[in-house]
């Protein structure tokens, strides 16, 4: 049996796999060829961050998922027929958003509509996927995101679709928050809940196919449900919320993409563990202020009898 030898051999690593994760040689020729990703990335993590707001305080994460596969589906079709691939990843996306918000309107339906677009979605983007005899790149990175590829006319395309995605969240901001808050009195108050929800369902529909051009479908809950998750466990303000979990959208988004520069492997690994560690980091700040809040709290005594 052979001995390992090198400055690795303590730990038995191999020095090739860390040169494969963190690159940095070159690292500026490299950096000057994802102009066009760091602008998209901006734009997802702004877009996924006030999005995802929405999908926490309304529990549609497992929507969000259900979305991507057929976002992925709409991807595969569109690069097996030659077409835009993100025009099908939008196509997709709607065809899914649109059917879970008509299909379910009670979270018990909604889940179940879910459930049985994921499988259907998935198992066309894997059929489309195999009938495609092109670069297994492509492939790939429809699943698992893409970095330099991102060209100009991709660009345009993200560009446009976020700034409908944002109108569209400013149009409806107010209402929308009042019925993800409490949907029982909006509805009494005359809010159009129903309206509004298959309206948010579209507008999460565009969001998770702009994401799916950079994370892949099988790894975009880490851009739009984790931020605003860790954002939840730090604060319950409608106000703070959104912005924070902005913030850590675009820092596991940007983050992501400035350490895949030089790496070999696809961005999706380092956005979702940016993302955990966001997570992570907040879920600790949030136990340790409700155990000091716990302890602050006063102990009512007991009235003494007179």
């Amino acid at each position: 049996m052979s001995v390992p030898t090198g400055p690795h051999a303590a730990d038995g690593a191999d020095p090739g796999i860390w040169q494969q994760i963190f690159n940095f040689a070159d690292y500026g020729d490299l950096l000057a060829l994802v102009h066009n990703s760091l602008l998209a990335g901006a734009l997802l993590g702004l877009v996924g961050g006030l999005v995802g707001a929405f999908v926490i305080m309304r529990d549609l994460p497992f929507a969000v998922h259900g979305i991507s596969e057929l976002s992925f589906a709409g991807a595969a079709a569109a690069l097996l027929t030659g077409f835009n691939i993100v025009a099908g990843s939008i196509v997709g996306s709607l065809m899914a958003a649109a059917a879970i918000g008509l299909l379910g309107i009670r979270a018990r339906d909604r889940n179940s509509v879910i459930g049985i677009i994921m499988p259907f979605g998935l198992g066309l983007g894997v059929l489309f996927l195999s009938l495609y005899k092109g670069r297994a790149a492509n492939k790939f990175g429809i699943l698992t995101g893409q970095i330099i590829a991102v060209d100009t006319p991709q660009t345009a395309w993200l560009v446009g679709t976020s700034v409908v995605v944002l109108a569209a969240l400013a149009v409806l901001w107010r209402p929308l928050t009042f019925a993800s808050a409490d949907p029982d009195v909006a509805e009494a108050r005359g809010v159009p809940v129903r309206a509004l929800s298959l309206a948010f369902m579209l507008i999460l529909g565009l969001a998770v196919a702009l994401c799916v051009q950079i994370v892949g479908a099988l790894l975009v809950l880490s851009l739009l449900v984790t931020p605003a998750a860790a954002a939840a466990r730090v604060t319950a303000s409608p106000v703070l919320l959104p912005v924070l979990s902005v913030l850590f959208a675009l820092a596991a988004m940007e983050g992501g993409i400035l350490l895949a520069v030089g790496s070999s492997i696809p961005i999706s690994p380092y956005v979702t563990t940016l993302s955990f560690l966001i997570y992570l980091a907040c879920r600790l700040l949030g136990s340790r202020r409700a155990a000091r809040a716990a302890r602050v709290v006063p102990v009512a005594e007991p009235m003494t009898r007179v």
